[in-house]
């Protein structure tokens, strides 16, 4: 019972500190963890203890899921190099230089178990990117590339990780030509998984009658997906990711309600469980002290400095590739193109759950467990906390959320086109219908972008009384708004589209939607 009280007060705390994090302009994941980390050590306060093999199944499914809905697999084609370089090429390279840190720190620690720790803190946490670094005003192409490479970096880290965690434990070294071959087995197998069971719930969704079903369908199937990738030993990570974009890519039929309500449940569903996450991430830190005994400051020195080679790894990398870019990408969503971009996408490389997790699921019998769990914690402080504090100014100062410029331009691009396929629609047809109700929702398409159209009554008042003109009017637009909806979603396979905008339009188009079918209810 003590337990269940945490988890609700920890949503509680969760809204109430989005609002704080807002009216202080920090990062709300950032607040909640420190907040957590300050109620932990306070007496009463009872200890949450979740099975560690838990972690990952319970939490990790759902925030992949909310993350991967937002992509698509043009954005996929378009960035592939950003998951080969930095979801694998990266991970693999810190990996390394973070393993022969920790077996040159830490007294006695066998090799395998030093690549163990290097795999537990080398990839980023997607999560705590989407909290942070979005609504500071970073670019959305440079937050688009930094959630690809957290959305694959998992499996990466995760294969090593369970590869390293065997051998240690049966006192083997690790046979690394096998390892490999197993890494890419277990993402082919993983894609396919996703690719079946996100068609097949693609089919199946569109067939639930009820609102309510179909909402709590997309809420279970990430754990589906996840649970049976594990279950035949392969990356969890990667089917559900697959199985969201090929289910987000093919839900074409879902009407303009389903989607912003299935908008608007995945963000609530999002906010909760990762203010869930990062409250028990921060209530963790009692357990870590706890466990380090008189040796703590020891290990969070080990902490740091294997902190330090983290970020000075990624450093160097994101300094590499923004070389590399300025010689000629042929990608408009590559990322980083400045010295300044390279810098705040080396600043957000914030690691989180799944570092403290993996930490956490480390075996009673494995050699240095608790100095393992302290170096996971003092990484999430240092990776996470303080640059999360500090980002909003950097940015400021850095003058990256200039750029964001650019992509309103990309948005307005992408209106003009909805509301061109639009007015062509009604040109299509204006011949059939009396001159009033062609000119009433052309003008209607001419203030897209304006917030009053999104206000059924703001139509309603100007056609009442007349009946068969209404009909007309809304016969038009009905037919204009799938013309601009049809637009808009072919416009998610082009490549160099971002998802993101693509979304925020379609919204505009599904809420005119919503108020068109409001209005033929009334008529009715």
């Amino acid at each position: 019972m003590e337990q269940l009280v945490v988890v609700i007060g920890l949503m509680l705390v969760t809204v109430l500190i989005v609002g704080l994090g807002g009216r202080l302009h920090v990062p709300w994941p950032v607040l909640l963890t420190l907040v957590a980390a300050g109620f932990a050590f306070l007496p009463g306060i009872p200890e949450i203890e979740v099975d560690p093999e838990l972690i990952l199944p319970l939490f990790l499914p759902p925030l992949l899921w909310a993350l991967a809905r937002r992509a698509s697999w043009a954005m996929f084609r378009d960035r592939w190099r950003t998951i080969v370089v930095h979801s694998i090429g990266l991970v693999v390279v810190t990996t390394a230089a973070v393993a022969w840190t920790a077996w040159a720190l830490v007294p006695g620690i066998a090799l395998a178990g030093a690549i163990a720790i290097g795999a537990m803190t080398a990839p980023p946490d997607p999560v705590a990117v989407e909290a942070v670094a979005e609504p500071v005003g970073i670019p959305r192409r440079i937050v688009g590339v930094l959630q690809t490479e957290g959305l694959f970096n998992d499996a990466a880290a995760l294969v090593a990780f369970q590869a390293a965690l065997a051998a240690t434990l049966a006192g083997q070294s690790l046979d690394y030509e096998f390892e490999l071959l197993h890494f890419f087995y277990s993402a082919a197998v993983a894609v396919l998984i996703g690719l079946a069971i996100g068609w097949i719930g693609s089919w199946l969704i569109v067939r639930i009658v009820d609102p309510a079903g179909r909402a709590g369908f997309s809420l279970v199937i990430p754990f589906v997906v996840y649970l049976l990738a594990e279950e035949v030993h392969v990356s969890g990570v990667i089917a559900v990711v697959v199985a969201a974009v090929q289910m987000n890519s093919a839900n074409a039929e879902i009407d303009a309600e389903d989607r912003l309500a299935s908008t608007s449940f995945w963000q609530v569903a999002e906010l909760l469980v990762t203010g869930v996450a990062f409250g028990l991430i921060g209530l963790e830190f009692r357990v870590v002290v706890d466990a380090a005994g008189p040796d703590l400051w020891t290990m969070v020195a080990h902490g740091v400095v294997i902190a330090v080679v983290l970020a000075l790894v990624r450093g160097i990398w994101m300094v590499g590739a923004w070389q590399l870019i300025s010689r000629g990408s042929d990608s408009a969503a590559s990322a980083p193109r400045t010295a300044a971009e390279a810098f705040v996408m080396t600043w957000c490389g914030m690691r989180g759950l799944v570092t403290l997790a993996l930490a956490l699921s480390l075996p009673l019998d494995f050699a240095a467990r608790s100095e393992a769990i302290v170096i996971a914690a003092t990484v999430l402080v240092m990776s996470m906390i303080i640059p999360g504090a500090t980002l909003p100014w950097i940015v400021r100062k850095l003058g990256v959320a200039d750029a964001a410029d650019a992509e309103e331009r990309e948005e307005h691009e992408l209106v003009e086109r909805a509301r061109r396929a639009a007015l062509h629609a009604i040109a299509g047809r204006a011949d059939e219908l009396p001159d009033e109700a062609v000119a009433r929702v052309r003008a209607l398409y001419d203030r897209l972008e304006e917030e009053s159209v999104h206000d059924p009554n703001q139509y309603a008042e100007h056609v009442e009384g007349l009946k068969e003109r209404r009909r007309h009017v809304l016969e038009l637009q009905r037919t204009a708004l799938d013309a601009a909806q049809a637009e808009v979603l072919a416009a998610r396979t082009e490549k160099g589209q971002d998802p993101h905008v693509v979304d925020r339009v379609l919204e505009r188009l599904d809420r005119l939607s919503t108020a068109s079918h409001t209005q033929t209810f009334r008529h009715h």
